[in-house]
């Protein structure tokens, strides 16, 4: 998968997808059961912060879906002496295109942003909104009316910023607890229908609830035709990196449609490899029986180094 949203040959070596040094990328092949033959290919790699404070590992595979919509994007850089680090799943929908656009532009629209620093909240609403225009500008194919979901995570010193738009997760673990910091935007959510209806838009019953009998998360980038009621407004929680918060779990729904927010962080907390987690997490997806592609970011937050 990585940059090109498809995935590998089996044994291809794949250049470092977030562009940054010392990351360490695997391709592996497991067999998921015996009689049937079917197996699973994951992406996977990892890289840590320069002070090893922050070390991350993704896993992502394509799971059993025909196609490949998902994308990632993780890296920890300096800017004007600060030590920031962006983690993003962009789970696509009709298409790979609008995730493959988030992972290009959205966290570069939001170092550009003249409030980064100072008013980093507002700097992501707005990056997320300004992202989604641009990409509907863009993508100008009358033949595409395809969309992604996000969900990013942004740590800027010893702060993380959790920002949502569709049904990828965030849950992070605080002294062993798991603490979802998104709620997923589902049509039947009873804020999110209220304000679908506000706007003159209608929810259906068609094998799941849909915006309009279509669209089965009520905000997303793209979707041109449903715009109106399918924001990229982002819901934004924040957390301070303390003693008590160990790690985070950035995943699209191929993770969270078979594992509980509680029993992803129980399978991962106790194993400090990030990228172990996060392929422990994909492979247990995929053996409950997940339809979806599978993307799982793990970040592992270290103290005292």
């Amino acid at each position: 998968m990585g940059d090109s949203g498809m995935m590998l040959e089996s044994n291809e070596i794949e250049s470092d997808p977030a562009g940054h040094s010392g990351i360490i990328i695997t391709l592996e092949e497991k067999e998921e059961d015996e009689d049937s033959g079917e197996h699973i290919c994951t992406l996977s790699g990892q890289s840590h912060s320069e002070d090893g404070s922050c070390i991350y590992g993704y896993s992502s595979c394509q799971g059993k879906r025909a196609t490949m919509e998902d994308y990632y994007d993780a890296k920890i850089s300096n800017i004007d002496g600060h030590r920031v680090g962006f983690f993003g799943v962009f789970d696509g929908h009709g298409g790979y295109h609008a995730a493959e656009y988030l992972k290009q532009h959205l966290f570069e629209n939001l170092t550009s942003h003249p409030k980064f620093f100072t008013d980093t909240k507002q700097a992501i609403s707005e990056s997320y909104q300004q992202t989604d225009a641009e990409f509907l500008k863009a993508e100008s194919s009358i033949y595409r009316d395809g969309g992604s979901t996000a969900s990013t995570a942004v740590l800027v010193g010893n702060h993380l910023y959790v920002a949502n738009v569709g049904d990828s997760r965030a849950v992070i673990s605080k002294a062993g607890e798991a603490i979802p910091l998104s709620e997923d935007h589902k049509p039947n959510r009873i804020d999110e229908r209220q304000r679908i209806e506000k706007a003159g838009g209608i929810v259906l019953w068609v094998g799941t609830w849909r915006v309009g009998g279509v669209l089965a998360v009520s905000r997303a980038f793209g979707n041109r035709l449903l715009k109106q009621y399918v924001v990229a407004e982002p819901e934004i929680q924040e957390a301070v990196i303390d003693d008590e918060l160990e790690l985070l779990v950035l995943a699209s729904d191929g993770l969270w449609d078979v594992v509980t927010n509680e029993d992803a962080i129980s399978l991962v907390k106790s194993i400090e490899d990030p990228e172990v987690a996060a392929r422990k997490l994909t492979e247990t997806a995929y053996a409950n029986g997940s339809a979806d592609n599978i993307t799982c970011l793990v970040v592992r937050f270290h103290k005292g180094k």
